[in-house]
């Protein structure tokens, strides 16, 4: 729009704002680092090229050590670092945008593989049990690739709403270390020397710290009451336990996040942990009694999460129904031609929407000629996988992007699960069940779970070009061949692994998402019991917080993630809270709580770059037992945390308001 145009004419290019990671004010506008009416180096041989380059390298190490260790590693940060290094050894000119879509497109790798890695290997696994089951490299691939395309084009659509229009009011906090990573490689002309060397520092003591803790064990990674005696007797008259990971990655994140966010998610979890899992373990089942906690958890608690994810994403799905009508209504004036859908700043200008309705057709066109020549055989039978492929992923789109957007983790295992169960439900009613019915429930599970796991990780690259100020339509194009390349390279990587290691067995890998998705769709398919009461228990639950205005999503999130991981986040969003309000004087504490921010994206970025080493150093069998009691460790990771806090602390108070 020629008006958007006027504001940003005159400015001169500058480092990220203040106002990047807050509210705006009235008539207050956004000037990212990237002049918004000038044009930069953006897609380049170079930077495609490396994109390419870190996205098959990446989708085969996070689907190796994700099948292996049971996580998958966030892609996006460890690939800044890398190409924020790479052009400053090579002196490339305008590094900046050609960095964001080195990122864009290397970021492909880890949202395809989740998507891959949580549900196809199922197919594996039931295999060693259904010798006729069978699986192949095409339904891989495609699943993979379908999947992937389908969630960066129902995504583009909301791009605007979730990236601008609300600005400052989530925190993004993979988005927001990513982009402090790429600004700090920008030197004077972007970050300040000083904010790339906090930043540096607080990366390598992130990454040094998850390092040292994982690999070589000397102090607690989880503190744990249950190591203590007294604790352990708690948790086995009561089931009550209190657990908190101590590491510098988690921290951070729960600094990002925020209080607000953070105490609503650790609510969720203290309500499944000290509530629900005490009841089940004294009230249950003699066979649940005599389970611990994490296994109540896993087996039964967990589910009502689950259920209330599902609920909350239907929650969603009702309330941002104006933004739906919105997108829908603006392809339908683009194609009356009362829109052209392309502004004339270049910082804001998408693909045509006309062009993304037309490539939808498209690739829902190729999803039906898939399921029904490649999976499922029978012509209506395939047409219904389609409908429910298509309702589901498109709906829960917007669910994906607020889960990233609020806590920078995608609950696409648990919407994949409910998926899977609500797909199955139907299947068997159409006479689709057995292990054709297994086959093609966990296929079209591969595409929603692609889908939804790319409309996730896609929020975060656009976010991240929002702040840094790069071209959205460049983002949106390059997205499709780094989706190509990642989805053939897990293809090949996980018939590789397959027959190499298996996903059974003593010696198979774990792919705990994996092996959580065959035991949810075995009973399913071949006759067994659903525990649809956890789901609807859940579901009521996320009803009655929307009803008492409590953020339905964030609470679900933190009954599904464990409260190890929950708790640092409170703990993190409390050393925020107490940052930006540690003095009088409202400028000194917006300048505290951006170098906490500083600070807690090196070491979300230090953590991530590290983890990978130690994923790497545990495929070798590194293993160093350091002789120290269980009790003795937990004092240590009692130290070893409060000192963290305290670096986290002191540094961010360490902060000075600039002169103007």
């Amino acid at each position: 729009m020629e008006k958007d145009k006027e504001i940003y004419e005159d400015a001169d290019p500058i480092a990220l704002p203040d106002n990047a990671f807050r509210e705006l004010g009235e008539d207050e506008h956004y000037r990212p680092l990237m002049h918004p009416a000038r044009d930069y180096k953006e897609v380049t041989p170079y930077s495609v090229t490396m994109g390419l380059v870190l996205a098959v390298i990446f989708s085969a190490a996070a689907a190796y050590l994700g099948l292996k260790v049971g996580q998958v590693f966030e892609a996006a940060i460890p690939i800044a670092i890398i190409a924020v290094g790479c052009s400053s050894a090579m002196k490339i000119d305008q590094p900046l945008g050609q960095n964001v879509i080195i990122q864009s497109i290397g970021a492909c790798s880890g949202v395809i593989v989740a998507g891959a890695i949580f549900t196809l290997p199922a197919l594996f696994i039931l295999q060693a049990k259904y010798p006729d089951l069978t699986v192949n490299f095409i339904e891989i691939f495609l699943s993979s690739l379908l999947g992937g395309i389908l969630g960066i084009l129902f995504f583009i659509p909301f791009r605007k709403y979730f990236v601008k229009d609300m600005h400052g009011k989530y925190p993004f906090p993979e988005a927001t270390a990513t982009t402090q990573v790429l600004a700090s490689g920008q030197g004077a002309k972007g970050a300040s020397k000083g904010q790339a060397f906090t930043l540096v520092v607080a990366s390598l003591i992130g990454g040094v710290y998850d390092y040292v803790v994982e690999t070589f064990g000397l102090w607690a990674g989880t503190l744990n009451t249950a190591v203590t005696q007294w604790g352990e007797t708690l948790a086995a008259k009561t089931k009550l336990v209190l657990s908190c990971n101590t590491g510098a990655a988690v921290l951070g994140l729960g600094y990002i996040i925020g209080l607000k966010y953070a105490f609503v998610i650790f609510a969720g979890s203290a309500f499944v942990w000290w509530v629900i899992i005490p009841l089940m373990g004294t009230y249950g089942s003699e066979a649940m009694t005599a389970m611990d906690p994490s296994q109540i958890f896993t087996d039964y608690a967990k589910m009502i999460g689950i259920g209330g994810i599902a609920m909350a994403g239907v929650i969603g799905i009702v309330k941002s129904w104006p933004i739906i009508k919105q997108a829908v209504g603006l392809a339908g004036r683009e194609f009356k031609g009362g829109a052209s859908g392309v502004t004339t700043v270049r910082w804001q200008r998408d693909i045509s929407m006309k062009h993304i309705v037309f490539f939808i057709a498209i690739a829902l066109v190729a999803v039906l000629l898939f399921f029904w020549f490649g999976v499922i055989h029978t012509f209506w039978q395939a047409i219904v996988a389609w409908a429910v492929v298509t309702i589901i992923a498109f709906l829960f789109t917007t669910v994906a992007a607020n889960a990233i957007a609020i806590v920078g983790s995608n609950p696409v295992s648990g919407m994949t699960l409910m998926t899977l169960i609500v797909a199955s439900a139907i299947f068997v009613a159409i006479g689709l069940s057995g292990t054709s019915g297994i086959v093609a429930s966990m296929v079209i599970g591969g595409v929603v779970c692609t889908a939804l796991s790319m409309a996730g990780g896609f929020v975060t690259d656009l976010k991240v070009g929002y702040w840094l100020g790069s071209t959205p339509k460049k983002q949106e194009s390059w997205k499709f061949l780094g989706t190509l390349v990642s989805a053939a390279t897990v293809g090949g990587v996980l018939l590789v692994l397959n027959d190499v290691y298996g996903f059974t067995g003593p010696n198979g890998m774990v792919a705990p998402q994996a092996n959580a998705m065959a035991k949810v769709i075995e009973p399913l398919m071949m006759g067994g019991d659903t525990p649809w009461i956890l789901y609807m228990t859940g579901a009521i639950l996320a009803l009655l917080l929307n009803w008492l205005e409590v953020p339905a999503l964030a609470f679900c999130l933190g009954m599904f993630i464990p409260l190890s991981l929950n708790t640092p986040l409170l703990v993190g969003g409390g050393i925020a809270w107490l940052v930006s309000n540690s003095s009088k004087d409202k400028a000194l504490n917006d300048a505290r709580r951006d170098r906490g921010t500083l600070i807690s994206s090196g070491l979300i970025a230090g953590g991530a770059l590290f983890g990978v080493f130690a994923a790497l150093t545990r495929y070798f069998d590194f293993t160093f037992d350091p002789g120290i009691s269980p009790i003795t460790l937990q004092w240590l990771g009692l130290v070893a945390y409060a000192l963290l806090i305290a670096y986290l602390s002191w540094d961010s108070m360490r902060a000075k308001v600039e002169p103007k």
